[in-house]
């Protein structure tokens, strides 16, 4: 069963893995991924951001659809990674040693 609206059905094959409701779920997730498949997710999501973010802001973030839901996590996911593909090019955090999110208050939904 498809977890995102119809009309971006191309950012199906990403849905399993990145539409993550918690932050810190997000991040190791980032982490734990390899740069290609970043930027495999962050090229065939980035084109479509505001199409997405005008498909969301049609509902009431007390009454949205789990598919909306779902692509809100997308792009939460795509942010999560932004950086790491336009500004580092690697996984890792340069100069950072073993740095971490943790997240102890996350905004609903």
């Amino acid at each position: 069963m498809a977890k995102l609206p119809d009309k971006f059905g191309d950012l199906e094959q990403f849905a399993d893995k990145w539409c993550l409701q918690d932050e810190n779920d997000r991040w190791k997730v980032r982490m734990a991924s390899s740069f290609p498949e970043l930027q495999t997710f962050y090229d065939a999501a980035m084109g479509r951001v505001d199409e997405a973010m005008d498909y969301i802001d049609q509902y009431s973030l007390d009454d949205m659809p789990e598919d909306a839901l779902n692509l809100m996590y997308l792009v939460y996911s795509l942010i999560t990674i932004s950086f790491t593909v336009e500004c580092w090019g690697q996984v890792k955090i340069p100069d950072t040693g073993a740095a971490d999110i943790a997240t102890a208050v996350a905004p609903v939904p």
